[in-house]
């Protein structure tokens, strides 16, 4: 008996509420203001058919921040945009592979954040083994951070904002002059009380300008010398090396995608990007028509190079009680989470081919994800009204929809604008300018099914023809796509299907994958069938031929129990069975 007044209580309460929907009225002139403080509420700004600009870069600023420390996107985009400084606190631990023996470091040299990465670099005669050295951060250790592949020694531009900040220009010349970078770096960071520079290849490392101000010895040990490199040699040499490679790559995998690498503690509100069109307008031109793989920082002029470290200069300077406590990298992650999983399946639905027979219900089914995206912002009075042709032509009747969904993740930090940093306020525009967008095109796509008759909620009177529906899908997929590919998150790269425990997904990494071609500078080999890791295999396309999406991820790689060894013109090519969405 419970149950059956649960049950009837249940229905009982659908059937209200369906009620209360049913008797709900057009919107109209009197449509309450929203209750956000700070909030625009004149409803005439919200457009759904403007799209954003063409050379906006909120969208960039956002994920070019959301991935800081993060491995897999700054792999897939490896010309990095941005320069924040960071701390890395009491207690860390950092590794060093020695090449002279038992003996601290009193010039500049690198640590790395993985034993597995600085062992890479344990060198010594097979006979007597190598020295490795452990290290813990003994007091908080100033650093700056270069994003992208900022350590991938390559002329295509991933050197250039460290070229900047050392040197007030790029010097493609000096793209293997190390010593000479790293002293300059330091020089430059010794007035700012700043001891490391990080930055990332295979996995992060940090350039030391001091061994002995912030550290201390936890261990010296005499380890195996590590057998790598280019060898002609048969197994169990050649096999050596792969393991250790597949190892060295696999611990920078831990790191892949958020939260990244959380040793090193990132302060946004000292963020500088080259995608801030106020500080650097010089570069807004020169991005005009190219793919986000093609961005440079080269091309910028002496006076926002100015500007550019005038404003490190001032992030450095300040004192951290002066900023306005926003955990920056949470706001950005909420956005990513809130979106991330919902758009993409909005867009396997989409991608599905359905009969006619299921397309109306298909279209409702889609239609029910929108409005689950949604939800939390449909103010009680949006309905299309029965009478305005002209309302539901622009859809102004969702208005209210696409305001409070725009500037629900922004508008409290707004209304403290006052205590916000530059680069706070640039941060702020970014997650506004991306929640814009992304609620536009969601709402626009919520509307027409509601106009359309697709919405469970709403039911027409008679079912809409097959060919509308087809339609309505067909504008729906153009819609998800195009915003998909505007966000362009990396969150959404990745192998179909997921790879299992033997396997690894990979993208080509700084140096395994990158070989030179005739007479020009080292490229990043794709293939479709291969991942390419040492000596020459057979490959087909390159890094720029093949740019992973949402349905076309990057490469299976299987651990050393499946490689496949053949002789090459060079000496012995190691490659792995891989598989492909």
């Amino acid at each position: 008996m419970l149950f059956t007044r649960k049950a009837a209580a249940g229905v009982w309460l659908f059937l209200a509420f369906e009620r209360v929907l049913t008797a709900q009225i057009p919107v109209s002139s009197h449509t309450p203001s929203s209750f956000h403080p700070g909030v625009e509420n004149d409803l005439g700004q919200w457009v759904l058919d403007e799209g954003p600009a063409v050379n906006a870069t909120g969208h960039l600023v956002f994920e070019t921040a959301n991935s800081l420390l993060q491995h897999w996107p700054n792999t897939r985009h490896r010309i990095g945009h941005t320069i924040v400084p960071g701390t890395i606190p009491v207690g860390t631990i950092l590794y060093h592979g020695a090449l002279s023996g038992p003996h601290l470091p009193t010039a500049l040299d690198w640590v790395a954040v993985e034993p597995d990465h600085s062992t890479y670099f344990c060198k010594g005669p097979i006979e007597t083994g190598c020295w490795h050295l452990t290290l813990a951060v003994t007091r908080p250790m100033k650093v700056l951070y270069f994003d992208g592949s900022s350590a991938a020694r390559l002329l295509e531009g991933t050197m250039d904002t460290q070229d900047l900040v050392a040197w007030s220009e790029m010097k493609p010349k000096w793209v293997w002059n190390e010593e000479r970078r790293i002293k300059d770096l330091c020089e430059w960071g010794e007035k700012y009380g700043v001891n490391g520079f990080v930055r990332m290849d295979m996995n992060f490392e940090i350039m030391i300008c001091n061994f002995t101000s912030h550290m201390e010895i936890v261990s010296f040990l005499n380890l195996e010398s590590m057998r790598i490199g280019i060898s002609t040699d048969p197994p169990p040499e050649g096999l050596n090396t792969i393991r250790h490679i597949f190892e060295f790559m696999h611990s920078a995998s831990w790191r892949e995608n958020y939260p990244g690498e959380t040793r090193i503690m990132l302060d946004f509100s000292g963020l500088v990007s080259f995608y801030d069109t106020a500080l650097v307008p010089s570069l807004v031109s020169r991005r005009v028509g190219l793919d986000r793989w093609d961005h440079r920082v080269a091309g910028i002029s002496p006076e926002d190079i100015e500007s550019v470290q005038d404003r490190l200069a001032q992030a450095l300077a300040r004192p951290p009680a002066t900023t306005s406590g926003f955990d920056w990298k949470t706001v950005l992650r909420v956005v990513v989470d809130r979106y991330a999983s919902r758009l993409e399946f909005i867009q396997h639905l989409l991608n599905l081919t359905l009969d006619d027979g299921s397309i109306f219900d298909h279209a409702q089914q889609i239609q029910r994800q929108l409005r689950t995206v949604l939800f939390p912002y449909t103010v009680f009075a949006a309905l299309p009204p029965n009478t305005s042709v002209t309302a539901n032509a622009t859809n102004s009747w969702a208005a209210p929809v696409f305001r409070e969904c725009a500037t629900s993740h922004a508008a409290s930090i707004a209304s403290r604008g006052t205590t916000l940093t530059p680069s706070e306020h640039l941060l702020l525009q970014a997650v506004r300018e991306t929640t814009h967008e992304i609620c536009r095109v969601v709402t626009k796509m919520w509307a027409s099914g509601m106009n359309f008759g697709v919405d469970a909620f709403y039911p027409p009177e008679q079912r809409p023809e097959d060919d509308h529906i087809h339609a309505l899908i067909g504008e729906w997929k153009e819609d998800v796509t195009q915003l998909i590919s505007w966000l362009d998150w990396s969150v959404w790269v990745k192998c179909r299907p997921a790879c299992g425990f033997e396997e690894m997904c990979y993208l080509p990494t700084w140096p395994f994958g990158f070989f030179p071609t005739p007479g020009g500078p080292l490229q990043a080999q794709w293939s479709r069938t291969t991942v390419l890791l040492y000596g020459q295999t057979q490959t087909k396309g390159n890094g720029r031929d093949h740019n992973p999406s949402v349905s076309d991820g990057g490469s299976h790689m299987k651990d050393d129990s499946d490689w496949q060894a053949t002789k090459g013109s060079s000496g012995v090519a190691f490659h792995s069975r891989i598989w492909t969405a």
